[in-house]
């Protein structure tokens, strides 16, 4: 008997926990329309959207075939370290020389033993395939704290694009590996754990050095959460971890591992452009054009941290006080405060890139949905916004890239810059009501 009740005792959370799952599930039914539109639904298709994932990622690696670009130079530079070569200007693949910091080296170091020393290419598909989904995992989280984004738009962002499948597994590109850690650098500053995520956001320089497009944002916000001296210490961490990982290629040669892993004057080649394919090759590798693009890119970033960031009715400058001498008293940062920023910052940068091959595509692919629906304007219907992101993944889809491709991809760039500077930015109330007090 007594057996019989603990029995009962036990089935009983599992029965309650079961028939709450249910009301659940009937609710959501029942609101079908709404699970669609209201942000509050966003883990449950975030849910459903993973599982479909999970099947679709195993499809296209069974039924789509694997080409070969970067996978065999990355393996034959990785190798070059382990048999001993550290210095960074003897390193190369098939493809030309290493041009990566040291996170790459030893992040597909693993991947090289993982694989077979490279070989086991359906081996690396499925890590990557993980990789994929852990994406999509840390993506959903930003875009559930966010609560802006309404979640019929993430189908778009998973199922729809053949390009980020493509780039994920069936091409093995390093740029997954960075945005993967950079995704976990923003959970982390969400979750106000500053310090652990200018450590993540470094590992992802660390891979692949466009993850500085999102610098300036993540520089502006600590400076408005610690002011100067609080903010120097969490900027040490990323300077120290990039020191630590590259000390073995630094002691043996310095000056070939600095200009090789962070060359910011590196030549790409015409024909691989998707963004400037409608100019003449010689303005497209002309000198002048790079530091017009440059100069356009730093004043953008300026009008945005002066007049859409920056917002308190004090100077610029008040971001180096400590916090609490400011005039306006300090509140702690929003999640969309934060995610606006970062994901500003890295679309200003990627507007004004030199050049964008196809597989750059990741470095902005997942932050769109946000950037379209996070600030509301009237003009710009949900069909309108479709439309942008339609265009924007055929642009990224055509190749050889065209000059209308190239076109059509600097149009809705130009309309989300529009929309991001005309819509209305979100801050605090308490920061809103103390600007009108003063």
């Amino acid at each position: 008997m007594a057996a019989g009740v603990r029995k009962r005792g036990r089935a009983g959370p599992a029965a309650r926990a079961m028939g709450l799952c249910g009301q659940w599930l009937r609710r959501a039914w029942q609101e079908r329309r709404l699970l669609l539109l209201e942000p509050r639904y966003t883990l449950l298709v975030a849910a459903c959207l993973c599982l479909a994932e999970v099947g679709i990622t195993f499809w296209v690696i069974h039924r789509v075939a694997y080409t070969e670009i970067d996978w065999k130079a990355y393996m034959a530079e990785v190798e070059g370290v382990i048999n001993g070569t550290y210095d960074y200007t003897q390193l190369q693949g098939d493809t030309g020389p290493l041009v990566y910091p040291a996170g790459f080296v030893y992040i597909f170091m693993g991947l090289y033993y993982a694989t077979g020393r490279g070989t086991d290419i359906r081996m690396a598909q499925h890590i990557f395939a993980v990789l994929y989904l852990a994406t999509l995992l840390l993506v959903f989280l930003i875009y559930h704290q966010t609560c802006k984004v309404p979640p019929f738009v993430f189908f778009f962002m998973c199922c729809a694009s053949y390009r980020v499948h493509s780039i994920f597994v069936l091409r093995l590109f390093n740029d997954p590996v960075a945005m993967v850690l950079l995704f976990l650098s923003i959970n982390l500053l969400l979750a106000q754990r500053w310090g652990w995520g200018c450590c993540c956001f470094s590992l992802a320089v660390s891979v692949k050095m466009n993850v500085l497009l999102f610098a300036p944002g993540l520089l502006f916000l600590l400076l408005m959460q610690f002011g100067l001296r609080g903010a120097l210490p969490k900027l040490g961490i990323c300077a120290v971890l990039q020191v630590l990982l590259g000390l073995p290629f630094l002691l043996e040669n310095p000056i070939g591992y600095l200009s090789r892993s962070f060359d910011l004057g590196r030549q790409f080649l015409f024909r691989w452009t998707v963004n400037w394919r409608f100019l003449p090759e010689a303005l497209f590798l002309h000198r002048a054009f790079h530091l017009a693009l440059l100069a356009a890119h730093l004043t953008l970033l300026l009008l945005f941290a002066l007049c859409r960031w920056h917002r308190t009715g004090e100077s610029i400058l008040s971001l180096l006080k400590d916090p609490s001498k400011r005039k306006v008293p300090p509140q702690p940062l929003t999640p969309n405060q934060i995610v606006s920023t970062l994901f500003t910052s890295n679309f200003i940068g990627i507007c004004f890139s030199r050049s964008l091959h196809y597989q750059f595509y990741v470095w902005y692919f997942h932050t769109l949905p946000y950037l379209l629906w996070a600030t509301p304007a009237r003009w710009l219907t949900h069909l309108l916004r479709l439309l942008v992101l339609g265009l924007i993944e055929l642009s990224w889809n055509t190749y050889p890239s065209t000059s209308c491709s190239s076109a059509a991809l600097h149009i809705c760039h130009a309309v989300i810059l529009l929309q991001l500077w005309l819509g209305p930015q979100p801050f605090p109330k308490s920061i809103q009501h103390s600007k009108k007090a003063h």
